[in-house]
């Protein structure tokens, strides 16, 4: 479906909920705490499971947490302490719009977003240490002990 530009709320919607999955991704961005800004370069950055991030609009506003669940269907976003309570008294996450967060830690379990970011940042790779669980040690088959 070819977009052609439209002020009309009703299109903007459409547009949103019938956008292809390349369109998608570049919905679900979200601003970087302005340390991140500073060191990778970047204004926004596709918002993925494991960020940490601050709510800055709503109802949950001045909330931090780490993201649970993306929902790229609906274009939302799970924050682990953003929870509402249901009639029937179980908490669950409250959907959450990307563009109301704001990134304070990235997630670099993925070597391509560490590559990614390094691009524009004149080649330096953020430098993450990453710590292996005891599950995962005992797979290769090396104890931590």
């Amino acid at each position: 479906m070819k977009w052609n530009s439209s002020k009309q709320p009703r299109k903007q919607r459409k547009y949103r909920y019938n956008a292809p999955v390349h369109v998608r991704r570049s919905l679900m961005h979200a601003h970087l705490d302005k340390f991140l800004r500073k060191d990778y370069g970047k204004r926004s950055i596709t918002i993925r499971k494991g960020d940490e991030v601050m709510v800055m609009r709503g109802g949950f506003k001045g909330v931090k947490g780490k993201i649970s669940r993306v929902d790229m269907k609906a274009l939302k976003i799970y924050v682990d302490s953003a929870k509402v309570k249901k009639v029937s008294g179980q908490d669950v996450e409250a959907p959450i719009d990307p563009s109301n967060v704001i990134i304070t830690k990235l997630n670099f379990d993925d070597k391509k977003r560490r590559k990614f970011l390094g691009r524009k940042n004149k080649g330096k790779v953020p430098e993450v240490k990453i710590e292996k669980t005891k599950t995962e040690t005992k797979k290769n088959g090396k104890d931590s002990k």
